[in-house]
């Protein structure tokens, strides 16, 4: 499969920046996705990939060959869209078969890559369907077969499964990941939901404002976030930002805040010395916090919170305390949220180890 690199890409509408100055490489065989809010330019960069939109500066390679310039026929790229774009006038045969007309291939081998790619898609019995009649899965499935056939070694996904119920997005989310085990393809797939970027993907490019704001695996997403704005849009209840200071003497570093509370952060490990008093954000994940008193040498930090509310979702929950001026998210056992009170004074430790500190002036890690 081909190696796809962005080399200082920049889009622009009239004087608007949409992509600024941007680099990126995918391996063989990658699923990558492009993760980030509506607005970020993820679409964007997908579709000048596609050759749907034309580049501003810099350069498309795939492989050894500049497709910067190229025809969107001639890249060797197939793209699976949102709104699946299937020919309602034709059944899933026809619009499978459709993506092959123009390659002039033989009879034998067209027939040959519909049956693979409808057997592997379980797509057999819904050949002779028009897409009226098809759900909302099915469709996704006929959109995702019609890429296949023209066995490409690219595959753009463009938000695919954003039209589809909770249900059925865990469904096709295990199928393309399936997919992309079978074959080993290179995949490039936009999304704004984290629990797709994280569940499939392995590597994942964080896009704000048109700018990459990390790449890595999800694991080196979620554990060592690269800025403020990473932090708190990967997780579910987002990470806890609080401003506070730094305290260094003695070997031992805390972080401060304005109400007194302490947190021992001395075995954080810093990018680089820190300076006493600095002014920092404290990143504290929801999960792990625990509560109750517990024992202090398994703790950063203990206090006091009065709750506020809590919410179940069947095997889980989050309850919400007050912190000083704002809401304190934890992730807790069900039968805990259960019996919390609003109002009723908790004792809550943040686990060692666990802490992300963050530049309180530039936002990145520490």
């Amino acid at each position: 499969m081909p190696r796809v690199s962005f080399e200082h890409i920049t889009k622009t509408y009239g004087q608007v920046p949409v992509l600024k100055d941007l680099n990126l490489a995918i391996d063989d065989g990658d699923f990558l996705v492009l993760l980030g809010p509506s607005g970020c330019g993820k679409t964007t960069l997908l579709n000048l990939l596609a050759g749907l939109l034309d580049v501003t500066d810099g350069r498309i390679m795939i492989g050894e060959r500049d497709v910067t310039d190229i025809d969107p026929k001639d890249r060797g790229l197939a793209m699976v869209f949102q709104s699946y774009a299937l020919y309602p006038t034709k059944t899933v045969y026809g619009n499978l078969k459709f993506g092959l007309s123009a390659s002039k291939l033989p009879k034998d081998e067209v027939e040959r890559r519909i049956a693979w790619a409808a057997k592997l898609l379980q797509i057999e019995p819904l050949l002779d369907r028009k897409p009226a009649h098809l759900s909302g899965g099915q469709r996704q499935r006929v959109a995702i077969g019609r890429a296949l056939v023209k066995n490409v070694g690219v595959f753009l996904f463009d938000e695919p499964l954003s039209n589809l119920d909770a249900k059925l997005r865990t469904e096709m989310r295990l199928e393309i990941k399936k997919l992309h085990d079978t074959l080993s393809t290179t995949i490039v797939y936009v999304t704004h939901d984290q629990i797709e970027a994280m569940t499939m993907a392995t590597k994942i490019a964080v896009m704000n404002g048109g700018v990459i704001q990390q790449f890595g695996t999800p694991d080196e997403i979620y554990e060592q976030p690269a800025n403020l704005f990473v932090a708190g849009f990967i997780g579910s209840p987002a990470m806890n930002l609080r401003q506070a200071r730094l305290a260094i003497a003695g070997g031992k570093s805390e972080v401060v805040f304005a109400s007194g509370v302490r947190f021992d952060v001395s075995d954080y490990h810093f990018m680089s010395p820190p300076a006493d008093s600095a002014a920092v954000i404290l990143g504290l994940r929801p999960e792990h916090f625990a509560v109750g008193a517990g024992t202090p040498a398994d703790s950063a930090g203990m206090f006091e919170v009065p709750v506020q509310y809590a919410e179940r979702t069947g095997p889980d929950a989050s309850a919400y305390f007050k912190f000083e001026d704002a809401f304190l998210a934890l992730r807790v056992d069900p039968d805990i949220a259960a019996a919390l009170k609003p109002g009723q004074q908790v004792p809550i430790r943040y686990l060692k180890g666990k802490a992300h500190l963050f530049d309180a002036q530039t936002g990145q890690r520490m």
